[in-house]
């Protein structure tokens, strides 16, 4: 089973290469995040005339996760437990088929500017992503966790890590917390297949960033060891990144013999 996760940065600003994309990549099952949709004005024609059983958790003009699966989804959950205010729609997760596989989608706070109470947010949010990843974990299933995590791990996920060094997605404790999760058992996936440097996952709009490959991996697919142990590729597939109006980002995948 082939899964990948998509920042898309607006479904219906970059609907022709979502479109196209889906068309060529044929993922079973994908992830999206900054769908920028409510759900009712979501273009479900988009994803369910290609085949796809469609789950979306959206907010108006800003964040937003969708999952959508060529299986049919199951127990489908919205929002992260923890804080019943939170208006942010940040988390979605569903059972694929018969499989036993969940798949958790997830947009994690950017967090900038810093300090200020959007960090405060950003690492509280983590909190409250530790606490699900905990439960899920009891359960000991396979469980795979894909996103924009607007968290950049190390310093060679970075073209120029120095010009992070202030940013919210490279602060020590942004990537303290993200340890946190890797620590309860978590796998980051392309490390567990490619641990050298210059994989990347977003380019600025502005400056070249794209040409001047001055990217950075911010995009993560993180494994329980039950789906650890099914683990058979992952990788980043630059291409849509160099079409016409892509998004900022590009989709990451995690092969799995589910």
């Amino acid at each position: 089973m082939k899964l990948a996760s998509f920042n898309i940065n607006g479904v219906k600003a970059r609907a022709e290469v979502l479109g196209r994309w889906l068309d060529e990549a044929q993922p079973d099952v994908a992830v999206l995040q900054e769908i920028k949709s409510v759900d009712e004005n979501f273009p479900r024609d988009l994803i369910e005339s290609r085949g796809y059983q469609l789950e979306t958790h959206g907010q108006k003009g800003f964040n937003g996760v969708a999952i959508l699966s060529k299986l049919p989804l199951s127990d489908v959950r919205r929002g992260l437990p923890g804080d019943d205010s939170d208006e942010q729609a940040r988390w979605i997760e569903a059972v694929v088929g018969d499989t036993g596989l969940r798949v958790c989608g997830l947009y994690l706070p950017n967090g900038n500017p810093t300090p200020g109470p959007k960090y405060d947010y950003k690492l509280a949010w983590m909190a409250r992503m530790q606490a699900r990843v905990e439960a899920l974990l009891a359960e000991e299933v396979p469980v795979a966790f894909g996103g924009d995590y607007n968290v950049i791990p190390q310093p060679m996920d970075a073209a120029r890590p120095d010009a992070w060094r202030e940013d919210a997605l490279f602060l020590p404790q942004t990537r303290a917390a993200f340890r946190r999760l890797e620590r309860l058992g978590l796998y980051d996936a392309l490390r567990l297949l490619r641990p050298g440097p210059g994989e990347y996952s977003f380019w600025d709009y502005q400056a070249g960033a794209r040409q001047r490959n001055d990217g950075i991996r911010i995009d993560h697919w993180l494994l329980t060891p039950q789906a650890a142990d099914l683990l058979q590729d992952c990788w980043i597939e630059t291409k849509p990144r160099d079409w016409e109006k892509p998004s900022d980002h590009t989709p990451i995948w995690v092969e799995l013999a589910a």
